[in-house]
């Protein structure tokens, strides 16, 4: 069934995916036998702010527990309904791009033509000197995601699986550097995480999600030299749109999703957007939950052609389980048997968000925009874990209790003109962001919990208190940076030519020793790119970039920590037919993170990590009609350790990251018989990881 405008209802749509209508997903890993480290692992920076360590009191000190092996829940069922006007021929399936938002996303297909996350400007991704990636909100859709890390699953060059399923945070590594803490933006504003305090993404809330891989400080600042995930908010639209969905999965799952937007007043200068979900849901470990409630209001005004102010704000209460690990022995064997308490263990996460996106342009060829957001973050998890080796089949347990709170403001003016020096036309960005962060975390252990029987696990229900504080924290960050970058054209030839400067402040405090440390850095880093397009919608290009992230501490000479820096050399070339709904890219790149703190066997903290990871992406997805959409990548992936606190450690390849990923997913519903298709219960072969060992 489909509309008068010619589009399908959504309530088709979603019912497609949920009944899984003849959907393929593969991935395949492959891990060397030299792939296995220990210690500290150099190939993830650190957190923006120092990420917390949870352990038990030295007198009692849990032993270390592997990654617990899970498997995804399946999504089940979806029903949806939709109620919306026709939107004007030309505009089908579009929402409306926000303030100095490249309008990458459509309904319509899985392959976007701009994006402004590689430039922070309205840029052809064919134009971009760089690796990136974006997905849609029909991909979304059609994979019907529940979790940022599945967005971003089949996107070339990013691992998402290294630990198993986990509710708890979306742990992302891109080209074998992990993104987690320092990675994640939101409206090209990051998301600064800490400790256990890390932004949850609600996937049903954004509009789509671009990767940008490799170095990107010279536009961001600090950050990790794998790249970034930029997620672009749903915003306002002019059509009226409805949007009600229902979920259903297996593990007592059910989701109620909600989306609506459209004009306010008759003029359309204000409209606005409302979007929420509501979820109850269990998990594989005992008593577990996957609970979550969101809502996300925004209005835009625009009164008039040149100028666009657009309020955005959300709030989110999450609920999943502390602890997610099960039971491994001496012998390195896997069992189920897991290591908590039912009465003991949630992960209570409150998080709150408000800002704004503004664009005033002058005439076409000057533009100003102001970025601006506030964060509250608040969590406290409660675990149980092992005390010691098992006598007996019996062990002792220990409590855990960790509280953080993480606020940060984050700022970014930018002006953008349009320029010509002769026969040369320029796009020229000179911007200026400032970010301040406040983490607080507070930390106890106790011993108020029953000891466990490996042979015949119990877990009855018991009243464990929660411990007293034994360590209490504060960081305080403040970062500011200028930025200047010029998108040069002559012909076809394209030179991008990206710099900035930062200034970052460190400062931390034991408020139970009364200690204080603080640091400053200053930094600069940069991109320089040429790209040449042909006009057959081929462009080879060129890339060399640099990144660099701050770290806090002294070595053991008493010296500050130099920042982690990053750099890359990129070649690759990308290919987006005329008149077609496809897209191809290819690119090999040579990327080296120098300066990583590493911890010695004796417990020093060194820094002389050194880890270079090179390799081969190529990725093709196309929307080719008749309801066929297909995206495909392959990954090979080359990291070596080229400096480590472990000598034994130096020419190996880190753990955690295959050397060979490729990923498929096929959307299949011809055009004849699109209504059985998409009403039908078809089969769905959703994602599967297969790692395969020496």
């Amino acid at each position: 069934m489909t509309r008068n405008d010619g589009r399908t209802l959504g309530w088709e749509r979603m019912a497609r995916t949920g009944l899984g209508a003849a959907g393929l997903g593969i991935v395949l890993h492959a891990t060397p036998s030299v792939a296995q480290t220990s210690g500290t692992n150099s190939t993830s920076t650190a957190a923006t702010l120092p990420p917390v360590t949870v352990e038990a009191p030295i007198q009692a000190r849990p032993r270390t527990q592997p990654a617990q092996r899970a498997s995804q829940s399946s999504r089940g069922r979806v029903a949806t309904q939709r109620n919306a006007r026709p939107a004007p021929a030309g505009n089908s399936g579009v929402r409306e791009a926000g303030a100095g938002r490249a309008n990458a996303s459509s309904e319509s297909s899985y392959v976007a033509s701009s994006s402004s996350a590689g430039t922070k400007t309205n840029t052809p991704l064919l134009e971009t000197p760089q690796s990136i990636s974006v997905v849609t909100r029909k991909e979304l859709n059609d994979r019907a995601v529940q979790t940022l890390t599945e967005a971003v699953g089949y996107e070339p060059g990013v691992r998402i699986d290294a630990s198993g399923y986990d509710p708890r945070f979306d742990a992302i590594a891109i080209r074998g550097f992990d993104i987690t803490y320092n990675g994640v933006y939101l409206d090209g504003l990051r998301l600064v995480g800490a400790g256990l305090s890390v932004f949850k993404t609600e996937p049903y809330g954004v509009d789509s999600i671009t990767v940008v891989r490799g170095p990107s400080s010279a536009l961001y600042g600090l950050g990790s030299p794998g790249g970034l995930i930029d997620l672009s908010s749903k915003l306002p639209t002019s059509q009226p749109f409805h949007e009600v969905q229902t979920v259903f999965g297996d593990r007592d799952r059910i989701q109620g999703n909600f989306d609506l937007s459209g004009p306010v007043d008759a003029n359309g200068q204000f409209s606005y957007r409302l979007t929420g979900v509501v979820r109850d849901a269990n998990v594989f470990v005992p008593g577990g939950k996957d609970n979550r409630t969101y809502i996300a209001p925004a209005v835009t005004w625009k009164p008039d052609q040149s100028t666009t102010l657009t309020i955005l704000g959300s709030y989110q209460k999450s609920k999943t389980p502390g602890s997610m690990f099960t039971y491994s022995t001496g012998t390195g064997t896997t069992t189920d048997i897991f290591t908590g308490s039912p009465s003991y263990n949630s992960l209570d996460q409150e998080q709150g968000r408000v800002g704004y996106l503004f664009e005033h342009a002058f005439n076409n060829d000057v533009t100003v925009r102001q970025k601006f957001r506030y964060v509250d973050v608040d969590a406290v998890t409660r675990y149980v874990g092992f005390l010691g080796a098992p006598v007996g089949n019996v062990v002792s347990r220990y409590t855990g209790y960790v509280h953080d709170t993480l606020q940060s403001a984050i700022m970014d003016n930018q002006v953008e003109a349009k320029l010509s020096t002769g026969p040369v036309q320029h796009t020229l960005l000179v911007g200026t962001d400032y970010t301040a962060s406040k983490f607080n975390d507070k930390q106890g252990f106790g011993f108020g919990v029953s000891d466990l029987n490996l042979a015949a696990p119990v877990y009855a229900p018991e009243s464990i208190p929660d411990p007293a504080i034994s360590s209490s924290t504060a960081q305080r960050q403040t970062q500011s940076g200028v930025y200047i970058q010029d998108q040069a054209r002559l012909d076809h030839w394209i030179l991008t030519l990206s710099g900035r400067s930062d200034w970052v402040s460190t400062t931390g405090e034991d408020l139970f020793a009364l200690t204080r440390q603080t640091q400053s850095d200053q930094a600069y880093s940069g991109r320089a790119g040429l790209t040449y397009v042909f006009d057959s919608g081929v462009a080879p290009y060129v890339a060399y970039s640099t990144s660099f992230f701050p770290n806090l501490g002294v070595d053991p000479s008493g010296a500050f920590f130099k920042p982690t820096t990053g750099k890359q050399t990129e070649v690759g070339v990308k290919y987006q037919p005329q008149g077609t709904r496809s897209f191809i890219t290819a690119a090999v790149f040579d990327l080296t993170q120098d300066g990583g703190l590493v911890t010695t066997g004796t417990g020093v903290t060194v820094q002389r990590g050194e880890i270079q990871s090179r390799g081969f992406e190529v990725q093709a997805l196309a929307s080719l009609g008749g309801g066929f959409d297909i995206t495909s990548s392959y990954t090979y992936l080359d990291m070596v350790t080229k400096q480590a606190a472990d000598d034994s450690l130096i020419g190996k390849f880190p753990s955690g990251n295959p050397p060979h990923t490729a990923t498929l997913w096929a959307e299949l519903c011809p055009a004849a018989g699109r209504t059985v298709c998409r009403i039908e219960r078809r089969w769905r072969r959703a994602l599967h990881v297969l790692e395969l060992r020496r």
